[in-house]
């Protein structure tokens, strides 16, 4: 346990804390998961702190063998979306050296800026072999409001799928069967699941949505026609707030087994 004088402010004891409860998840829930994803705006919010305890729990899930999928839902002008790439996956040239980003192995995006927004971004996956999750469907209630709006060529969340697929070329894998260009699509609408699957055949889906906001791995079926690569499903609340993580961990990843097929 952390104790309160050991710091000299409010945000360096808080970094500290969030630090420890990631590193007991990834030591407790760790062995039965592929990857962590971190969510920004939770480090963020307790300046440089925070961000040197994001640094910290990704070194941490590296050395644990996960993956690490960064959650930020970037996405700007072409000039801002560089910068936000280069501090994903890549790195920034300054007079005194390259600076290092965050070496994830994904990231999530916002691609409603269109399509310029979103080359930055696959360009800087694409230089450091990694991947980019872009958001088609949310797991949210008020996803509906705007994904789901008609448009004389299908809803919202099918003209962000065809987006997707187009740049999945990009960032495919070597025996072309998927993409590093991926797609965030929620458990809690899993009727789009089919369709989003038959106009992005290559892309990983990222599933959020499974467990506290009551989404259900039974549903998921059509995610993982490709193969069992061809999904990840994302449990937060579920896993962290569970009296034993490891446990329930454990029963998410066999009950998606099963699925998966």
């Amino acid at each position: 346990m952390i104790g309160r004088g050991s710091f000299s402010s409010p945000s360096e004891a808080a970094g500290a804390a969030v630090e420890e409860h990631c590193l007991r998840l990834i030591e407790l829930a760790g062995p039965a998961c592929v990857a962590i994803k971190p969510q920004l705006a939770c480090f963020e919010r307790l300046g440089w702190p925070g961000w040197r305890a994001l640094g910290t729990v990704c070194s941490a899930a590296r050395e644990a063998g996960l993956l690490v999928l960064v959650d930020g839902k970037r996405g700007d002008v072409p000039v801002s979306a560089r910068a936000y790439g280069q501090a994903m996956v890549g790195e920034t040239p300054t007079p005194r050296g390259p600076v290092r980003g965050l070496d994830a192995d994904a990231f999530t995006a916002n691609p409603l800026l269109g399509a310029d927004s979103l080359e930055p971004l696959v360009a800087a996956a694409e230089a450091a072999d990694a991947g980019v999750f872009a958001l088609v469907r949310t797991s949210n209630p008020g996803a509906a409001d705007i994904q789901d709006l008609d448009t004389p060529d299908g809803p919202v969340h099918e003209r962000l799928a065809a987006l997707v697929d187009s740049f999945s070329d990009r960032l495919a894998g070597s025996d072309g069967r998927l993409s590093g260009m991926g797609a965030v699509v929620g458990a809690t609408a899993p009727e789009r699941i089919d369709r989003l699957r038959s106009l992005m055949p290559r892309a990983m889906m990222l599933i959020p949505g499974v467990g506290a906001q009551g989404g259900r791995p039974e549903d998921l079926g059509a995610a993982f026609v490709p193969g069992r690569a061809g999904a990840l499903v994302a449990a937060s609340r579920s896993i962290a707030g569970a009296d034993d993580p490891g446990e329930a961990a454990e029963e998410l990843r066999d009950s998606l087994w099963r699925v998966s097929g």
